[in-house]
């Protein structure tokens, strides 16, 4: 039978998150899922899942693996990007003043502001559904490459802004590492993608920001900012368990930063910042080591102060996700089997509690006592993070997801061992 997070493992787990976000299509977009995978018809459709969903349609196209039972098949997964791609061309797009709303409803535009994290997924959906062939998506990278170029990049810094108003006049004065993050994934993706190396100099340069705010801060990430770049510490002290934007250090985040300092050194090469890699390290040890059972149970907390003590204590979906790709990048880079090791305790911890055998996909929230939670998320509306996750030990650190599948990368075909004969070469650990 399949162990957590071998070959076969990460085949069905691939192919059963197809089949549970397939359920997502909603006549505006992407909708938000429940615990069950049905559509929550009250919320509004939003911006930044419709990008995701958008992008994981295409990297199933690019992958071309075998449905799981009542999941897409290859036709079905096309049509849904597609169906993505004209969301995202359509339903969100503003025509007036150009960029896309943060969320929309039946009537037009539910949020209209125009939001730099929704618009870094802009640019990744599109890259990924370019490198997957859909209809439409070259002339929505182009036009969201203008924008997010004329809006959120800023030059002077090497970082992008946060947030405009709908006609962009207003630029809000809060600025933030997440969208950062994000911009940093989007932007090696679509050089990725188009063969252009200014994007990932650009990732670059964010990165050497976030290297020293995190080097001055023992590793842990200031989050939050004010319109000159100065770190806000305190911010949302007071409503610690923001989904977006919580106090304190996100533990996550450090994990993800680790894996994508490493995708941008590999990217740039000697054009890279010094130090990218052992700040990876670095920033993965401090994450484990104040996340990792910090109360005395399995699993990562959401949240930590600036000493490391816990503040948000539930368990995340994505930090295991993203915790997980971290290790193996790691383990690539460095060669220290340890992370292999990390990498193998918490797939099991994510088999044990996070995978949702009645109702299929991850569940996204568990409580301090590893329960299933909804302080901070409710239902189950992103099957990104899962779904990369099951498929980045399958692909090399770089290119992107979307890039290394249409360059010729592909999971590979599996068949089930027999039990007591798997070895490590078996376990998705590709050198």
């Amino acid at each position: 039978m399949p162990s957590p997070g071998d070959r076969a493992h990460l085949a069905a787990q691939r192919a059963d998150l197809l089949r549970f976000a397939q359920g997502a299509r909603h006549e505006l977009g992407f909708g938000w899922l429940d615990e069950s995978g049905q559509l929550v018809a009250e919320r509004p459709v939003e911006l930044w899942i419709t990008c995701r969903m958008t992008h994981v349609m295409s990297l199933g196209v690019l992958a071309e693996e075998p449905p799981a039972p009542g999941g897409p098949d290859q036709a079905v997964l096309t049509d849904l990007a597609a169906h993505g791609v004209r969301a995202l061309t359509s339903t969100f797009a503003d025509e007036e003043h150009g960029g896309w709303f943060a969320a929309v409803g039946p009537r037009g535009p539910v949020e209209d502001a125009k939001q730099a994290y929704a618009h870094a997924f802009v640019c990744l959906a599109a890259s990924s559904a370019a490198a997957a062939g859909i209809s439409g998506s070259d002339a929505l990278l182009r036009e969201a490459l203008d924008v997010h170029e004329r809006h959120f990049w800023d030059d002077e810094v090497g970082l992008a802004v946060e947030e405009w108003d709908r006609a962009w006049t207003v630029l809000d004065d809060y600025r933030g590492v997440n969208a950062n993050m994000h911009t940093v994934e989007a932007y090696l993706a679509v050089g990725d993608v188009l063969g252009d190396a200014v994007w990932h100099h650009r990732a670059g340069r964010i990165a050497a920001n976030i290297v020293g705010w995190a080097r001055a801060n023992d590793w842990r990430i200031p989050e939050h900012f004010d319109s000159s770049w100065t770190p806000m510490l305190d911010y949302n002290r007071d409503r610690p368990a923001d989904p977006f934007r919580p106090f304190g250090a996100t533990v996550g985040h450090g994990l993800e930063w680790a894996r994508l300092l490493v995708a941008v050194d590999a990217s740039l090469g000697q054009a890279a910042p010094d130090g990218l890699l052992e700040a990876a390290v670095a920033l993965t040890e401090r994450a484990v080591a104040d996340g990792w059972a910090a109360d005395g149970v399995d699993g990562f907390v959401y949240t930590t102060d600036w000493q490391g003590r816990p503040v948000v204590r539930e368990r995340m979906h994505w930090v295991l996700a993203e915790a997980v790709n971290t290790a193996e990048t790691l383990r690539r880079v460095t060669g220290d089997n340890a992370y292999a090791d990390h990498a193998d305790r918490w797939w099991t911890y994510i088999d044990r509690y996070f995978v949702d055998r009645e109702h299929g996909s991850w569940r996204h929230e568990l409580g301090p006592d590893n329960f299933p939670s909804a302080e901070v998320w409710a239902g189950k509306p992103d099957v990104y993070h899962a779904y990369q996750t099951a498929l980045l030990p399958e692909l090399p650190i770089v290119p992107s997801f979307a890039a290394a599948l249409a360059d010729g990368s592909r999971p590979a075909r599996t068949t089930t061992a027999a039990p007591g004969t798997q070895h490590r070469s078996e376990k998705g650990f590709p050198a």
